[in-house]
């Protein structure tokens, strides 16, 4: 069975509702080189950040990955709000302080109080309930992010096997045609050949033609976009973090249309290279979203 392709854009989220707070996570990705995870908590959930990363890393490879949670009262606790006396207390005596410190500086006025983080509110919740909730709610998001990376991912998978299809279908169209390609060529050149010297050596321009005609032959290149068309759908059906892996495959292929194109002596075989770059460049801007 096929593992699953990821795509590195993503976005879930989750709630928890505690006595007196609602506790919510979202968790959001862009592609990128490697794994880049930011974090925008509450301040009186920092010391959560280092277990809830661990949580992230392990389940993630590649990605600009962004984790918001975010506290809002519940409507019920709005009704109880009162003044928090531990954060009075504090504020109070940090006030002092400053007092102390630069006598001419001007107090704290009741609206600056009201407005102090922590000042209002409901009874807090205890931390080890906070970090159980926390926890709780990635491991829902976590779950819900995998499966729309894999959802999207599916889409990318099926973009790249048709875009595979089509250039198997381009180069098919190139082989047959080259012995007629390359015998036609031939006798052009020798034409010219023969208008051009001065001395009729026919034998010394069948070599040349024979040299002229080896390099000329895109048979090597065919065999090895042959070649690559099978890896690459190899690496598709293998799954996971396959992004570098396609991403280098689509530089060997660039290469190959390269040289196919530069030793062209035929209009048919050109339009099929272009086609080609077109094709590779369309499946490189998909990869850059793959894990």
């Amino acid at each position: 069975m096929d593992k699953m392709i990821y795509s590195m854009t993503g976005f879930a989220s989750a709630t928890r509702e505690l006595s007196t707070t609602a506790l919510n996570v979202e968790l959001r990705s862009v592609n990128h080189r490697y794994l880049d995870l930011q974090f925008r908590l509450p301040d009186e959930l920092r010391a959560l950040e280092a277990g809830l990363r661990e949580q992230i890393v392990g389940k993630l490879n590649r990605g600009k990955v962004e984790c918001r949670i975010a506290l809002n009262a519940l409507p019920t606790a709005q009704k109880s709000i009162d003044l928090n006396l531990e954060v009075l207390k504090q504020l109070r005596a940090l006030s002092e302080q400053l007092r102390q410190a630069w006598p001419s500086v001007q107090g704290l006025t009741a609206a600056d109080i009201l407005r102090w983080p922590g000042m209002l509110g409901a009874e807090s919740v205890p931390l080890d309930e906070m970090r159980a909730a926390c926890h709780s709610a990635l491991l829902e998001v976590l779950g819900e992010f995998t499966a729309s990376r894999s959802r999207e991912g599916e889409k990318l998978k099926a973009i790249l096997l048709e875009r595979v299809a089509s250039m198997e279908e381009r180069i098919a169209t190139v082989a047959p045609r080259m012995p007629e390609v390359l015998a036609a060529y031939r006798e052009k050149l020798a034409l010219r050949l023969h208008e051009a010297m001065a001395v009729n050596d026919d034998e010394r321009i069948r070599q040349e033609i024979t040299l002229f005609a080896n390099r000329i032959d895109v048979d090597e290149e065919l065999s090895r976009l042959t070649a690559h068309f099978s890896e690459i759908k190899r690496i598709l059906a293998t799954g996971g973090a396959v992004g570098k892996r396609l991403d280098f495959m689509m530089q060997e292929l660039n290469r190959e249309a390269n040289t196919l194109g530069s030793k062209s002596v035929d209009a048919e075989v050109t339009k099929v290279a272009l086609d080609l770059k077109l094709l590779i460049e369309q499946m490189r801007e998909q990869i850059q979203n793959i894990e």
